[in-house]
C-alpha cells in the first residue's frame, strides 16, 4: 500500500472519530437529562449524562489545563504520524488516537467553562464501570490496535524485510555459480 492511501485512511478515519463524537455528544446533550439514568440494556448498558473535567474516572478534576495540551499535542502528534505513515495496520491506531484526542479536545475548548478548561461529555454507561464518549473508546481501541500493531505486525513486518533483503543478495550469487557451471561444461 502507497503511503498516501495510508496516510488518507489514517485522516479519514480521525475526522470521522471526531465527527461520529461531537454528534453523539449533541444528540445527547440536546436529547437527555443530566444525572438521569436511560436504561437501553437493562442496568448493563444505559446512557447517562454527565460532564466531566478530569480525565478517566473523573480523576484529576483540578488539572483539566493539562489534559487539554496533553490532548492538543496528541492530535497534532498523531496527524504528523498519519502524514508519515506507510501502512495501513499503522494508519488504524493514529486515526482512533488521534481523532479521539481531538474530541475530546473540541470539548476542552468549546464547551463550558471553556477556554481549553471546559468539561468533556460522557454518556455512555455500562454496569458499574466508568461512564465514558466515543472519542474515549476509540482512544482505548487505538492503544490496543496500536500495542498488537507493535509487538506483532511491526516485528514480523521487519523479520519479512530482512529475509527479502537476503534473498535479493543471494540470488546473483546462485546466477553467478549457474553461469559458471555452463562454461565449465
Amino acid at each position: 500500500m502507497t503511503s498516501k492511501r495510508a496516510s488518507f485512511a489514517a485522516l479519514t478515519l480521525m475526522f470521522g472519530i471526531i465527527a461520529v463524537d461531537q454528534i453523539t455528544k449533541w444528540a445527547v446533550v440536546e436529547n437527555l437529562e443530566e444525572q438521569r439514568a436511560y436504561p437501553v440494556i437493562g442496568e448493563f448498558f444505559r446512557l447517562y449524562l454527565v460532564r466531566n473535567p478530569g480525565a478517566a474516572f473523573s480523576m484529576g478534576t483540578s488539572a483539566t489545563i493539562v489534559f487539554s495540551i496533553f490532548q492538543l499535542v496528541a492530535f497534532v502528534a498523531c496527524i504528523v504520524l498519519a502524514l508519515r505513515t506507510r501502512y495501513i495496520a499503522g494508519a488504524l491506531p493514529i486515526g482512533l488516537i488521534g481523532g479521539g484526542a481531538a474530541g475530546n479536545l473540541v470539548d476542552r475548548i468549546f464547551r463550558e467553562p471553556g477556554g481549553m478548561h471546559g468539561h468533556v461529555v460522557d454518556f455512555l454507561s455500562f454496569g458499574s464501570f466508568a461512564i465514558f464518549n466515543v472519542a474515549d473508546a476509540a482512544i482505548t481501541v487505538g492503544v490496543v490496535c496500536y500495542l498488537i500493531y507493535a509487538f506483532f505486525i511491526e516485528p514480523a513486518d521487519h523479520v519479512r524485510e530482512e529475509r527479502e533483503e537476503r534473498e535479493q543478495q543471494e540470488e546473483p550469487g546462485e546466477e553467478q555459480e549457474d553461469a559458471s557451471e555452463e562454461v565449465s561444461r
